[in-house]
C-alpha cells in the first residue's frame, strides 16, 4: 500500500502534538505513583474538574483557558495537600495504604465524577478561545492550535518542575523519599511532609492538564475514565518518576494513536496503542528510563 507522504508526516506530527498533552495529564501521576508510591486512580477525575473550573472562568469572565488552569494551581496546591493528609492519618500512618488506600482514591474518583454529573449534567462542554479552531500551515504540515498550544503549555511546565526537582533542597527530597527516608530524615527533612508537598504539586498539576483537556476536547464527567488506563501505562513506560522517560513513552503513544487513526480509522487506535504500550513493557518491564 503506498502511504501518501503528507498524511504520513501530518500523522506524526500531530502525534507530537497529542503526546505533549498526554504527558501533561501523566506528570502528576509520575510524581504521586512513580515518586512517593501514592496510586492516585482519581487523578484523572481531577483534571476532568480542572476543565469545567476553567470552563466556568472561560465562559462567566472571559478568562483565557490557559490562565484560568495557572490561577487554579494554588487551589489545586492546597486541595491536594488537604486530601494527603487525610489519606496519611487515615491509611499510611496505620500502614494500611495498599489495598484500603486504592480504595480511598476510587472513592475520590467516584466521588467527584457525580458531583460533576449533579452540576453540571452530562452534557458535553467546550471553552471559548481564540486559538481553539485556526490551523498554522508549513508547506503541506497543518498544525492545529488546539494542539499545539496544550503541547507547548505542558512540556514548558514540565521542563519548569524538573528544574525545580533537581535544582531546589525540597525537589530532591522529593526524589529521595521513596529510596530511603531514614537518610532523608538525616537531611533534616520530614518524610510526611515531603510527601505533602509532592502530592500537592501532583495535584496542581490536574488544573493545567485540566486547561489543555478542554482546549483539545469538549469534557463531560466521565471523559478522565479514558485517561486512567493510559497515564499509568504512560507513568510505568517511562519508567517510574523519569520525566524524560514520560515525555517520550507519552510523544511514542501519540504517534502511534495518531498513525492508527490516520490510516485505519479512531476505533482502532486504543487497541493499537495499548498493545504497543503492553509489547514496550514486554521487552522492557522497567521502562525505558528505568533501572
Amino acid at each position: 500500500m503506498d502511504i501518501p507522504l503528507d498524511l504520513l508526516v501530518n500523522g506524526i506530527v500531530s502525534g507530537l502534538l497529542l503526546g505533549g498533552f498526554y504527558a501533561a495529564v501523566t506528570v502528576g501521576v509520575s510524581i504521586s505513583f512513580g515518586m512517593v508510591d501514592i496510586v492516585n486512580i482519581a487523578h484523572p477525575a481531577f483534571i476532568i474538574l480542572g476543565s469545567y473550573i476553567v470552563y466556568i472562568l472561560g465562559v462567566e469572565f472571559g478568562i483565557d483557558p490557559i490562565l484560568a488552569g495557572i490561577a487554579m494551581l494554588p487551589v489545586f496546591y492546597a486541595l491536594g495537600a488537604a486530601i494527603y493528609q487525610i489519606y496519611y492519618v487515615s491509611f499510611e500512618k496505620r500502614g494500611r495504604e495498599s489495598l484500603r488506600g486504592l480504595a480511598f482514591f476510587f472513592g475520590l474518583l467516584f466521588i467527584t465524577e457525580v458531583s460533576l454529573v449533579l452540576v453540571f449534567g452530562v452534557d458535553y462542554r467546550m471553552v471559548p478561545a481564540a486559538y481553539v479552531g485556526p490551523t498554522i500551515r508549513l508547506g503541506f504540515v497543518d498544525l492545529p492550535l488546539r494542539l499545539l498550544v496544550p503541547c507547548v503549555v505542558a512540556l514548558t511546565a514540565i521542563g519548569l518542575l524538573h528544574l525545580f526537582l533537581s535544582r531546589s533542597f525540597i525537589g530532591r527530597a522529593i526524589l529521595a523519599v521513596s529510596q530511603d527516608e531514614f537518610a532523608l530524615r538525616l537531611m533534616g527533612a520530614s518524610p510526611v511532609a515531603t510527601k505533602r508537598v509532592a502530592f500537592a504539586i501532583s495535584l496542581a498539576t490536574a488544573a493545567l492538564a485540566g486547561a489543555c483537556l478542554i482546549i483539545i476536547q469538549p469534557v463531560e464527567p466521565s471523559t478522565g475514565r479514558d485517561y486512567i488506563g493510559r497515564v499509568f501505562a504512560i507513568c510505568v513506560m517511562g519508567g517510574m518518576g523519569s520525566f524524560g522517560g514520560m515525555v517520550i513513552a507519552a510523544m511514542l503513544l501519540g504517534i502511534v494513536e495518531s498513525l492508527t487513526a490516520t490510516f485505519y480509522g479512531p476505533s482502532w487506535a486504543p487497541a493499537v496503542a495499548f498493545t504497543f504500550l503492553l509489547l514496550t513493557l514486554a521487552v522492557r518491564p522497567a521502562g525505558l528510563f528505568g533501572r
